[in-house]
């Protein structure tokens, strides 16, 4: 009999961590973009690291997450549709950008809001975007940042673009 009320006391204790734990997901799921809130849509040329549930955010805060990406077949760019809260409301020229959380984190979707008096509607689209740059290219513009200064410490200070000729000396006796 003792043995049956442990079972029964840890049994309940279970549900009531997974009850807990069902709640919490419920309700951060609805502060990034449950069933308040409307879709708009960006437009990109390169869209890595970036998926479906992805967290969108202003200021860094969340505002929304994005729900679906798709290729546009006639541009070839990648379109994320987001999910906005309810509760913000973006002028007509804000702008999406792609920024990384760190070297070796995720992506996240940075929304930089203009000045505009008009506002997104939904359904409507971002017109300005900027794309993920990749380690690789970062690291490709440094390199060649760098390549391009060691030749100009190289080469000669002239106010000439021609090239001389080496001076002749006048003394020279020739056979």
């Amino acid at each position: 009999m003792q043995r049956n009320m442990v079972e029964t006391i840890l049994g309940a204790a279970v549900l009531i961590v997974a009850a807990a734990f069902l709640f919490y997901f419920t309700r951060s799921v609805g502060a990034t973009g449950g069933a308040d809130g409307y879709p708009i849509t960006a437009a990109f040329s390169k869209i890595d690291g970036v998926d479906a549930g992805t967290p969108v955010r202003i200021s860094g805060i969340t505002v929304g997450k994005v729900t679906s990406l798709e290729l546009n077949p006639e541009t070839y760019q990648a379109v994320a549709t987001l999910h906005i809260n309810n509760d913000v409301k973006l002028p007509r020229d804000t702008a999406a950008v792609i920024t990384s959380a760190g070297l070796l984190d995720g992506k996240f979707m940075t929304l930089e809001p203009g000045a505009d008096d008009e506002v997104l509607e939904p359904g409507d689209a971002i017109e300005y975007t900027q794309s993920t740059l990749s380690l690789e290219q970062l690291l490709g513009q440094v390199v060649f940042s760098l390549t391009k200064g060691d030749e100009k410490d190289a080469a000669p200070a002239t106010n000439n673009s021609r090239p001389r000729a080496p001076a002749v000396p006048a003394s020279v006796d020739m056979p």
